[in-house]
């Protein structure tokens, strides 16, 4: 800004004044300002609210469909669906569309395993190998049996993420569970030291429930989980009845996605439709109205939802904790919010509840774009509801940080853009790269804007990054953005007063001026 005020005179500080006052109100509307939710208000009310907001949320967040339930007093209160299941076709969405629920599957599959628990078959802090048959966990400078069934489903057994992105079409050849493991399954740190998020340390339980039952997994949750609990059109098994109800789900660019499914269940294969999901959170509530004794008894149940180990890092953003299949938030009233998310190639699904008062919302949407618009209908959700507001709804701020940013960096180019040519045309610059004036700074602005230039090339070569679901739309802004203020910086770097020296080459003395 200094530099252009040099350039322009005094007369630029008012409209840098008034830019920056601009920046100011633009990120207070962006990040807060939304249609006004009247705590505990009727629930019509509510509803009639959500009818208003999420259209125009899909709208600007380019989502094609999203379907919604509203769990109330411990029971599925409200369901509605919203745009379409296949857009190409114009096909709207209804609430009997059976979702790819990704990594809420997580949350389920911990009920399946505390089932077991209950029946004495098995017992959370059993080391996991002894119940996986002649399977073994692959060997690592960090001991196999600290890796307990209470670990695997707190992601604290120290094993790798692991490979996202590898579907398979249902009708197509898919790894078995032991290949997938084979495959995938690292140990990377000694297990209990911390959490680290881990889609195979997961699936290493599936393989236990089926060693211990002697059932394939998806069977034993069907009979006693989803079938128990009302969750009639849930499964971890892809039915070919159900390919009719299945959306097709839209990618980042908003390309259409195929039906697909994982070679693992228990970490992100369960499809449901949004009333089985809030079936499951409805069941999931310590209110007096729960209906978790379907399956868990209540000590059971507050045990899947106690504290296993702190969340830092990313996920520390949006939650605290994390229990056994579950993600715990702190409230301001010392309740607890508990829930869980879910990521897939064109799919995204979200869950938030919290169990003591019998109040939770799920939302599941046909799109990668949604991580914004299930931000803001979470904080609409928790100030209604009356919790205040939810870790979840920094996504909201963060999509205005990342809009102000991307004003800052188009106006800090044209600014270096404009100064450079003014120097330019007044004759004060000129194409000298190898001028000594200033050369040190101009060579480190040089290397400063071709590392950006690099690291923005690296990042557009890659298959997925997490920033871009994050930030839908406002990502592609900033990437050019940011390639544009590199490109002009690097440029200008080459451009140097003409009374540099070198202007006329190594080694010749510029010619004196004539009076």
């Amino acid at each position: 800004m200094r530099i252009v005020c040099r350039a322009f005179g005094s007369r630029c500080r008012a409209p840098l004044a008034a830019f920056a006052m601009g920046l100011g109100i633009l990120a207070g509307v962006v990040g807060c300002a939304q249609p006004a939710v009247d705590v505990h208000a009727p629930l019509d009310a509510f509803r009639a609210h959500l009818d208003a907001s999420v259209p125009r949320l899909m709208r600007a967040y380019d989502v094609p469909g999203v379907a919604i339930a509203l769990v109330h007093e411990g029971r599925v209160a409200a369901t509605a669906a919203y745009g379409y299941a296949d857009r190409d076709h114009g096909l709207r969405l209804s609430v009997d569309a059976v979702f790819h629920t990704g990594s809420i599957s997580k949350s389920v599959s911990a009920w399946g395993v505390m089932r077991l628990v209950e029946q004495g078959l098995i017992g959370l802090d059993d080391p996991l190998q002894q119940h996986l048959g002649d399977w073994e966990i692959p060997a690592s400078p960090h001991p196999a049996h600290a890796i307990t069934l209470r670990r695997a489903l707190s992601h604290t057994a120290g094993v790798a993420l692991g490979p996202i992105g590898d579907a398979y079409p249902p009708d197509g050849a898919v790894p078995s569970l032991r290949e997938a493991l084979t495959r995938d399954v690292r140990v990377v740190r000694e297990p209990g030291t911390g959490f680290q998020y881990s889609n195979p340390g997961f699936d290493l339980v599936e393989l236990a429930v089926e060693q211990v039952t002697g059932r394939p997994f998806a069977a034993f949750m069907h009979d006693e989980v989803l079938g128990p609990l009302g969750m009639h059109d849930a499964s971890f098994a892809w039915r070919e009845e159900d390919r009719t109800r299945v959306p097709s789900g839209y990618d980042l660019g908003g390309a259409p996605v195929a039906p697909y499914v994982y070679a693992t269940k228990a970490s992100g294969g369960l499809f449901a439709t949004v009333t089985d999901v809030a079936r499951f959170v409805a069941a999931g509530m310590t209110a007096p109205t729960s209906g978790g004794g379907a399956v868990l008894d209540e000590a059971a149940v507050r045990t899947l939802v106690t504290p296993q180990v702190a969340i830092p890092g990313m996920f520390g953003i949006v939650a605290d904790a994390y229990a056994l299949g579950h993600f715990v938030e702190h409230l301001a009233d010392g309740r607890r919010a508990v829930w869980h998310g879910g990521q897939g190639h064109g799919w995204m699904t979200h869950f938030h509840a919290v169990p003591e008062t019998g109040s939770g919302i799920v939302i599941l949407t046909n799109s990668q774009r949604s991580w914004p618009l299930m931000a803001r209908t979470l904080s609409d959700w928790a100030a209604w509801s009356g919790i205040g507001t939810v870790k979840f709804g920094r996504i909201g701020y963060g999509v205005a940080v990342m809009w102000v940013l991307v004003i800052v960096l188009l106006l800090g180019s044209a600014w270096l853009a404009l100064w450079l040519a003014h120097g330019v045309r007044s004759g004060r610059l000129r194409l000298a790269p190898l001028a000594r004036r200033a050369r040190p700074q101009r060579l480190a602005q040089a290397l400063v804007g071709l590392g950006g230039i690099v690291a923005l090339v690296w990042s557009a070569a890659q298959p997925y990054l997490t920033v871009s679901s994050v930030f839908p739309g406002v990502v592609q802004w900033a990437f050019w953005a940011t390639l544009s203020l590199c490109g002009v910086a690097v440029t200008a770097a080459a451009f140097a007063s003409p009374d540099a020296g070198a202007m006329a080459g190594p080694g010749v003395q510029p010619q004196p001026r004539g009076h």
